[in-house]
């Protein structure tokens, strides 16, 4: 981990800590990055979607046994 002095919008830090759950600016600034990343990995997903690089998807057969315990 590294140890990083910035400045940050007390009213963004406050909004955010509120929307997080978090109580301190480490765990907000922490918490508010991996919303971002994983938000970006969601991005990417929808995006192969739309792309329709997944055929499995399409596949009836494939699809069926996937949900099979």
């Amino acid at each position: 981990m590294t140890k990083t002095l910035i400045d940050v919008d007390d009213a963004a830090l406050h909004q955010a800590q509120h929307e997080l759950g978090t109580t301190t600016k480490r765990d907000t600034v922490n918490a508010a990055l991996a919303q971002v990343v994983a938000l970006a990995a969601r991005r990417r997903d929808i995006e192969r979607l739309r792309a329709d690089s997944l055929p499995d998807l399409r596949d009836a057969g494939t699809m069926s046994q996937a949900w099979q315990r």
